[in-house]
């Protein structure tokens, strides 16, 4: 993959737009501004990706060291203005949507940097930081569609998933992080302390989630596909307890993003827009 590519993290960028799409589905609203909006969101996260990438460039040369800053594929003064150049587009044309999403583009972008800088070495502070801006996607794209109050309720799932799989990924990478001083929270209360929170995470979401239908928002094809989901995070929630190793938490993180992905497509399937075609 092209270097430049790959430092934005397409995965993770792309699964932003999704939380854009799947609101644009459940609205039924597919105006130029709403896929002006996944624009934002995929560069604004591409950027704050490469800025994370930046910042902790010493820590990745331990823990993912075939990272392209690492690897010495691109300098960091390059991926710098890379990113900066990336996080202006983002916000400029948020603006061009609405003074709104304009403020909100703006404000994530000062968060993703700061967070880089500085929060990602606090206890839990980072994580709540990332999930935030995780959730915040689904609001980003309730407001450029008219569907807020849907997108609040997405967004609360988002940030309870993105926690459990934030704090999963800290036990991955407590050595590195070690090394470099950052006081994560395996860290600071140790594994297992990290394992039931990541756990607890996990189960309040797979217990919860099926109310997104009983409200109403949802059809019963949602539950279905949800089913899957609540497996393979009660699967990871057993898992990373009876096991903390950083060998299983990299699996445990791999099948969070797993069932990440199958929740969002139950948000898909149940949506309105999808029900009226089958």
């Amino acid at each position: 993959m092209n270097a430049y590519l790959e430092i934005l993290r397409p995965g993770n960028a792309v699964m932003a737009v999704i939380a854009v799409l799947l609101m644009m589905l459940i609205s039924r609203n597919f105006t130029i501004d709403a896929f002006f909006a996944c624009f934002v969101v995929f560069v604004v996260t591409g950027a704050g990706n490469i800025v994370n990438d930046y910042f902790d460039y010493k820590i990745d040369a331990i823990n993912k060291p075939k990272r392209p800053i690492p690897s010495g594929r691109i300098s960091r003064k390059r991926a710098g203005i890379y990113s900066a150049l990336l996080f202006i587009a983002g916000i400029i044309v948020a603006f061009y949507i609405n003074l709104l999403l304009g403020m909100i583009a703006l404000l994530s972008s000062l968060l993703m940097v700061y967070y880089a800088y500085a929060l990602k070495k606090t206890v839990i502070i980072g994580n709540l930081s990332i999930s935030f801006l995780t959730g915040l996607c689904f609001i980003f794209g309730g407001i450029a569609v008219g569907e807020i109050f849907v997108s609040i309720y997405l967004g609360f799932y988002a940030f309870l998933m993105t926690m459990a799989r934030e704090i999963v990924k800290d036990m991955e990478d407590v050595e590195g992080d070690k090394k470099e001083g950052v006081n994560t929270f395996p860290i600071i209360y140790g594994m297992k302390s990290s394992s039931i929170l990541a756990a607890s995470f996990m189960i309040i979401a797979s217990i919860t989630s099926p109310v997104l239908y009983f409200i109403g928002i949802f059809n019963i094809l949602y539950l279905v596909v949800l089913s899957f989901a609540i497996i393979v995070f009660l699967v990871g929630a057993v898992s990373i307890l009876k096991d903390q190793s950083i060998k299983n938490s990299a699996k445990v993180s791999k099948r969070i993003k797993i069932g990440i992905g199958i929740i969002f497509f139950a948000f898909a399937i149940g949506s309105p827009f999808l029900a009226s075609i089958f």
